[in-house]
């Protein structure tokens, strides 16, 4: 794209663009938070948001983008700046296309620049108290970041058409097209299906989104993982979805062995994995893939250190943290002082609960003495606010929140 040239700045303005550049490429963690909420907020971006892989990769966008824009302006301040169209940056509009999602999602690039330049605003008024050296400096600086927002939004745009041409061909497209249309519940016949995918649909499946949010991951271990998925349920191959450069939709008839696939995780470190429900025929193979998803958002929206999740696990969590905030004030307000508690403490009376308030066997499932369980379930209801007898519900039910929530207490 091209632009209207803009005239270099002075001496002068060159420097006080250079010393804020420079303080922009140690961007205040209050920058880096706001620019991240107004990307992944509003009905346009919500698809973003709700996928944890789009979410990572969004927000490593926002930062290179800023430190781009700033380590070119310290080399050369108030000159253009080339567009960001490095690698991390294709990778993620590749996963946007592989999502179904069109260059509307590039929406947050320009919610982002809006946050950026107000952020830009409020720094270049510390620089100088003159007029004069202010209305150049915004001047010059602000016709910069819209030409660079542009640029790679331009840049980013190709990269989207030319993947998008590249998912139609092949016998990728084809299967990725059959899967689509089972999971929209279009009128393809079970045996069409079957023949186009090589994957037979009576039986009952179970379905799993196998990803990684580590940018510096190994692709390779998301197929290793979907192939450890069926070697756990007894199959010699799954059938696995390209869905983006660091996912794959992976179903496989029955039900994995949970003990084998956590032991595979255990030598795939940066790859996790949600699993749906395992249910039959070809409603079975769309309802454990949404329910599959659920659970991948759920693990997203808490913030979930967790890397391997199942729906039957976390169907109710899900329910009551639809709206984030409403569950952070049900916990605390049913927790009380608990919330903060020690683990141990917190995850002897998950248990105790979980175990229909049998010490005995509660003792059993944490592997530690009956005493001890009884002194950390004493603490635990003194920390409480309101007597455990007349609210297990509620406090079990805050505890599998708090379990299931990337904090220190009770993660699983």
């Amino acid at each position: 794209m091209h632009h209207q040239p803009w005239p270099p700045p002075s001496p002068r303005v060159r420097e006080l663009i250079r010393r804020g550049a420079e303080l922009a490429l140690t961007p205040p963690a209050a920058w880096l938070a706001e620019l991240d909420a107004a990307t992944l907020t509003g009905a346009a971006r919500r698809q973003i948001a709700a996928d944890p892989v789009l979410a990572a990769g969004t927000r490593r966008i926002n930062r290179a983008n800023l430190l781009v824009w700033a380590a070119a302006n310290v080399r050369a301040p108030g000159a253009p700046v080339p567009a960001n169209d490095t690698e991390p940056a294709l990778a993620a509009a590749r996963d946007i296309v592989r999502r179904g999602l069109d260059e509307s999602a590039l929406d947050a690039y320009r919610a982002g620049e809006s946050v950026a330049i107000r952020l830009w605003t409020q720094l270049a008024c510390t620089l100088t108290s003159d007029p004069g050296e202010l209305r150049e400096l915004l001047d010059v600086s602000l016709r910069s970041i819209a030409a660079f927002v542009d640029d790679t939004v331009t840049a980013i745009s190709a990269r989207m058409r030319a993947e998008r041409d590249e998912l139609t061909r092949g016998s990728h497209a084809e299967r990725r097209e059959t899967v689509a249309l089972l999971l929209e519940g279009a009128p393809i016949t079970r045996q069409r299906a079957e023949s186009r995918l090589g994957h037979a649909l009576r039986p009952p499946h179970t379905a799993a989104i196998v990803w990684t949010d580590d940018p510096g991951a190994d692709l390779r271990g998301l197929d290793r993982a979907a192939d450890a998925l069926a070697e756990a349920a007894g199959q010699a191959r799954p059938l696995s979805v390209l869905a983006g450069a660091a996912t794959r939709w992976v179903w496989v008839h029955g039900r994995p062995d949970l003990g084998q696939v956590r032991a595979a995780l255990d030598e795939l470190l940066a790859v996790r994995v949600a699993l749906g429900p395992t249910a039959p025929g070809v409603d079975g193979f769309r309802r454990s893939h949404l329910d599959a998803l659920t659970t991948q958002q759920l693990l997203a929206r808490l913030t979930s250190p967790s890397r391997l999740a199942t729906h039957d696990e976390v169907e109710l969590v899900a329910l009551l943290t639809a709206d984030p905030g409403s569950a952070g004030r049900f916990v605390r307000r049913v927790l009380g002082d608990l919330e903060g508690a020690p683990p141990e403490v917190v995850e002897a009376l998950r248990v105790f609960i979980a175990e229909q308030c049998n010490a005995t066997r509660a003792a059993a499932r944490l592997f530690a003495h009956r005493n001890t369980l009884l002194r950390r379930l004493a603490r635990a209801e003194r920390l409480l606010p309101r007597p455990l007898a007349r609210h297990t519900v509620e406090v079990g039910a805050a505890l599998e929140v708090l379990r299931w929530r990337g904090d220190p207490a009770g993660r699983p």
